[in-house]
């Protein structure tokens, strides 16, 4: 057994969506929002630490991690701009497909949990944390928000998305790929149409963070029945290439499907699974597993809350 930690250095975040608007009305990242529901300031978007790990497990992996890499975790407390967070991997040599990852805050505090893995010889990949985390999940009492939610409901159109260098990505996601390159908290020549002619895939890549802004920004378009308006959050995310890396200029479909309800105390959640795939070929390219954790205080009238 060969166990090795890898580490980054501390980084801090930008936030680039304090003016992100989803059903009419401002979001969680929104500071006068955040603090009416109890939280410190608008949080920075939980994808954005992905980066973080992307130097690391490509020092483990190196171009599988950017053509069948998976990244799945678990947001366990939020950070707000000016916070500095460090990344770390921990990797034991007895299990070469699969790696143990963790954020934490200058002070200690923890940010996320999760795994990394790229598929064994098989072509399967380990056991990942939202995986493990599904498998544990007790069916929720009643719902309200979500009451007209189900397991196995897709959503209701096909949704063709592409993501141009400099295109805005809408009202979700008010910046595009080239205004995020300029805050990224780990950058790559292979990021920017300008300068990756030398990667390995001839082109520009979508950054693993970027992922979901391509996999959530036409999520209008599923048109689920979410009753609103009410505030969500990112709870849990998991981005799984499958014959990458994406890329930047290119066509892509997305289908959607409700993988799992669940609550909590404070929330209802609906898990979706985005399937990406290229619009020619319709061949999978990547796919999304995320918990959208939508806050019960922030729905007019939810049973039990104050009044």
């Amino acid at each position: 057994m060969a166990e090795r930690i890898l580490e980054g250095e501390y980084r801090s975040p930008r936030q680039m969506l304090a003016d992100q608007e989803y059903g009419g009305h401002t979001s969680i990242h929104d500071d006068e929002t955040a603090e009416r529901l109890g939280f410190q300031a608008g949080p920075i978007e939980g994808p954005t630490h992905f980066s973080q790990f992307v130097p690391l497990l490509a020092e483990l992996w190196g171009p599988a991690w950017f053509e069948t890499g998976c990244l799945s975790s678990h947001f366990q407390n939020m950070c707000v701009e000016g916070d500095a967070v460090k990344a770390f991997a921990r990797f034991d040599s007895d299990a070469p497909f699969e790696a143990h990852i963790w954020a934490e805050k200058e002070d200690g505090t923890p940010v996320l949990t999760g795994t990394a893995s790229v598929p064994n010889e098989s072509g399967n990949h380990p056991e990942t944390e939202l995986e493990r985390r599904l498998n544990k999940l007790t069916p929720p009492g009643p719902l309200v928000i979500l009451e007209e939610l189900s397991v196995g409901q897709r959503g209701a159109t096909p949704e063709p998305v592409i993501m141009d260098f400099d295109q805005n990505m809408g009202a979700l996601y008010p910046f595009s790929l080239k205004e995020k390159l300029e805050k990224i908290t780990e950058g790559s020549p292979w990021y920017d149409p300008a300068t990756a002619a030398g990667s390995p895939w001839g082109g520009a890549i979508i950054p693993l963070e970027m992922i979901s802004v391509l996999a959530e920004y036409s999520s209008r378009l599923a048109a689920w029945p979410v009753k609103g308006p009410a505030i969500g959050l990112f709870a849990d995310l998991e981005i799984r290439l499958i014959d990458g890396p994406l890329l930047v200029g290119v066509p892509y479909t997305i289908t959607r499907e409700i993988a799992a309800l669940s609550e909590s105390r404070r929330t209802e959640s609906y898990w979706v699974r985005t399937l990406i795939s290229d619009a020619e070929t319709n061949e999978p390219r990547a796919s999304v597993l995320l918990n959208h954790a939508t806050l019960k205080a922030s729905y007019a009238d939810y049973p039990g809350q104050p009044a």
